[in-house]
């Protein structure tokens, strides 16, 4: 498969149509944004990482290599969201939103990995 084109984006900073569609990939609905402020196309929360995955990997910069590859692992069993999520990715431009703080250890970031490392 090629290379697909994702970006990634903070769901708290302003939408703009370069995003193209606009996908949130976590399972919680970002503190404090309205429906609206947010512009999200889809919200792809089966494919975040689980609530007890998300809870234990805190954002704690020590557990990142190993919170990666348990993502991966989730990711692994959920190929029907994997493969319809790839799907659009294929088809369009599209930006996975995220919450996190820290835009380079997240799990959009991970997930953009997973869908351009596919086979």
């Amino acid at each position: 498969m090629s290379q697909l084109s994702i970006t990634l984006k903070r769901v708290y900073l302003p939408p703009s149509p370069a995003d193209g569609t606009r996908v949130l990939v976590k399972r919680l609905w970002p503190r404090g944004l309205t429906k609206d402020k947010a512009a999200i196309d889809h919200w792809a929360k089966d494919i975040a990482p689980s609530p007890e995955l998300r809870k234990w990997y805190g954002h704690e910069p020590d557990r990142w290599e190993a919170f990666q590859q348990r993502y991966r692992k989730e990711l692994n069993g959920n190929i029907n969201e994997v493969d319809a999520l790839e799907s659009l990715c294929a088809s369009e431009r599209v930006t996975f939103v995220f919450a996190a703080k820290d835009e380079a250890r997240n799990s959009a970031a991970v997930l953009r990995e997973y869908l351009n490392k596919r086979p």
